[in-house]
């Protein structure tokens, strides 16, 4: 499997993969036209996010989005893990966890990246299976939020 920097030539799969994965986890329709616009934007931006990509025999099997939120409790970095999906034909077979793996290994590297975070729907027990298996806490937070109308 390859872990690779999204580019602007995966822009239409990866807003696809947001379009199902917000269908599949939430139960939300999202618009395609503004999701497309969403993905462009940071593609074409990295301080609004990076996308990683899984590709196996030459084909995105998965993909996720980092955005960096700075901690001033540790003088540094902490990216958050958002927008995860993988194809359904290849889940249970490590695509995450080889794509959890690849940005561990450049925090690791990094001196001014301290660690990874992210959030999940509380309904969402196959995710939260996952991340408990690769190691992740869910020990010190809980998430709120707000969102206008739109």
């Amino acid at each position: 499997m390859n872990i690779r920097k999204a580019t602007l030539q995966d822009a239409e799969t990866l807003a696809a993969n947001q379009v199902a994965m917000a269908l599949e986890s939430e139960g939300m329709a999202l618009d395609p036209g503004t999701v497309k616009q969403g993905t462009l934007a940071y593609l074409q931006d990295e301080t609004l996010g990076t996308a990683y990509v899984a590709e196996k025999d030459g084909h995105m099997v998965g993909s996720l989005l980092v955005t960096r939120e700075w901690s001033d409790w540790r003088n540094a970095w902490v990216w958050w893990i958002q927008s995860v999906y993988v194809v359904p034909s290849y889940r249970g077979q490590g695509v995450y966890k080889a794509m959890y793996s690849y940005l561990q290994q450049q925090v690791r590297r990094s001196k001014d990246v301290k660690g990874i975070r992210l959030y999940v729907d509380k309904e969402n027990r196959t995710a939260r299976n996952v991340y408990d298996r690769l190691g992740m806490s869910h020990e010190h937070y809980v998430t709120y939020e707000w969102m206008k109308d739109q």
